[in-house]
């Protein structure tokens, strides 16, 4: 990654002051305490006659006292997994609601989305607004969010680099830099001129998601099928310009664009929260984030050195593998985020799995929006054996 690179992603963070006293220090005990007295009283009060009043009701513990208070941000700080946690929580007793289900499933649901919001209260601690508080804060946003997309990013480079297509590598880091440039229009946007918040920023947050989970899903699959030939084929070497066609290409640089996108402008969101609690310091934030992207690039190059010593075969497997991880796990969070912002219905699964990490979450539509990306895989894995049978006959013969 060149300088300019470097200084692109630097003026994002310096950009942020803009709306940095948005974003005071949130006393989670405080917005609890308001939670679980709203909460308590729509679940005593809940009845299929009120289910649609009630449903609405939750939704906006949600989105004016949950995310209004800023609890939400900043619990998405220090945990994303915890985040989606308590978000899928508050969808499954909106879905319940609106579904009109017996009160008991309700309060269950409730109980248990209570439970966690007051383990998170009684764990929080006192803000670290010291220097070195708020250069770790600001090194750990940048590494947790950065690293998810430079995984990415550094298997599609990798790969062009192995097809010896380094000319169209080119297209990678220009998706990338024009995702950094569209993260911190889009967190300005929200923020300073149409003060964006709640279901529109939801909305759009799914719509990245999905959006990345159908590139990433096309891109997992167009890269197996393409490592197969050069594995199987020497010739495929003298065809690389066929292989990597105008679309393919395209398809490549957007992926790393929504890889970068869809985690760039929660961070500039989250360096603005956290300047919030810095009273104006900002050596410890700028610090802590050039430090967090010199580990970055170190890591960026150590695993493009070590894919390169991978064998062929394993390294388009791994690539493949962890491009389609991604798409399924966008497909989740995105259809629950979507949810949240009331663009997608919610019909719980009762006894269903929570697993943050995969994005699983226990509703029809976003085990459904993951089974259309998990049914293909067996006839794709037939097809793609049926291939390497093909393959190695010929090399035989």
């Amino acid at each position: 990654m060149s300088f300019k690179y470097f200084i692109g992603l630097l003026l994002v963070v310096i950009s942020c002051a803009g709306s940095a006293a948005e974003y005071p220090a949130v006393d989670y005990q405080v917005v609890v305490n308001q939670l679980t007295a709203a909460g308590d009283r729509l679940s005593s009060t809940y009845s299929a006659e009120r289910a649609e009043e009630t449903a609405d009701a939750f939704s906006g513990l949600y989105f004016d006292i949950f995310e209004g208070s800023g609890m939400e941000m900043s619990i998405g700080m220090q945990d994303p997994a915890r985040k989606s946690e308590l978000e899928a929580y508050f969808s499954k007793i909106i879905g319940l609601a609106s579904k009109e289900r017996p009160a008991e499933q309700v309060t269950a649901a409730w109980q248990t989305l209570r439970v966690a919001l007051e383990k998170i209260a009684n764990e929080q601690k006192p803000t670290d607004s010291s220097f070195w508080g708020l250069l770790v804060q600001a090194f750990l946003i940048l590494l947790r969010e950065g690293f998810e997309a430079m995984l990415v990013i550094t298997a599609l480079v990798t790969y062009l680099r192995r097809q010896q297509a380094t000319d169209k590598v080119r297209v990678i880091y220009q998706g990338a830099v024009l995702a950094l440039l569209a993260s911190f229009l889009t967190a300005w946007l929200l923020t300073v001129v149409f003060e964006i918040s709640g279901a529109g920023q939801e909305a759009l947050e799914g719509v990245t998601m999905l959006l990345a989970a159908v590139v990433l899903f096309y891109v997992s699959y167009w890269l197996i099928s393409k490592s197969e030939a050069a594995r199987w084929q020497a010739f495929i070497n003298s065809q690389i310009d066929q292989a990597l066609t105008r679309s393919s290409t395209f398809a490549l640089g957007l992926a790393a664009f929504l890889a970068v996108y869809r985690e760039g402008a929660e961070t500039v969101l989250f360096y603005q929260a956290l300047a919030g609690q810095a009273d104006g310091s900002w050596e410890p934030l700028l610090i802590g984030f050039c430090g967090a992207l010199v580990a970055l690039l170190v890591l960026y190059k150590v695993m493009q050195m070590a894919s390169f010593r991978l064998p062929i075969g394993l390294f388009f497997t791994i690539t493949a593998v962890l491009l389609y991880y991604l798409a399924v796990s966008f497909a989740g969070n995105g259809i629950l985020e979507l949810q949240e912002a009331g663009w997608v219905g919610i019909t719980p699964l009762d006894g269903g799995l929570t697993i943050t990490w995969l994005g699983v979450y226990p509703s029809v539509e976003s085990m459904a929006a993951q089974l259309l990306l998990v049914i293909p895989l067996p006839f794709a894995l037939a097809w793609w054996w049926g291939q390497r049978r093909q393959q190695l006959v010929g090399a035989k013969v």
